[in-house]
């Protein structure tokens, strides 16, 4: 069964800086592309982040460039630095594999709640 894990989220003032990180479990995600979604409430699951499979390519919503950065390790974590946050960044955070474009798979983890207070 594959399963996605993301951690990290948490509640932290305007313009403070969290990391988050996606582990995946029952299959290996070491060549596909993963990308970060975001869902707040009352509105739909967007896209913020995503990563090639060899890391060498990265794309990002116009709403967190500069803010944030996509990253992962040897051991395929996928990360999401989140830098100079904004109370409109609160939402719940997910990982999922995804297209550098922004279209993700049906896998879907829990998520982590990300809280940013003004």
């Amino acid at each position: 069964q594959v399963q996605l894990v993301e951690l990290g989220g948490g509640l932290v003032q305007a313009g403070g800086s969290l990391r988050l990180s996606c582990a995946g479990s029952g299959r290996t995600f070491s060549r596909t592309n993963m990308g970060w979604f975001r869902q707040a409430p009352g509105k739909e699951r967007e896209f913020v982040a995503a990563i090639s499979w060899g890391g060498s390519s990265t794309n990002y919503a116009d709403s967190v460039k500069g803010r944030f950065t996509i990253s992962r390790d040897a051991k395929n974590t996928v990360y999401l630095q989140m830098n100079s946050l904004k109370p409109e960044d609160t939402a719940v955070y997910y990982c999922t594999p995804s297209s550098l474009n922004g279209s993700p798979s049906d896998y879907w983890g829990q998520g982590t709640q990300v809280t940013v207070s003004s």
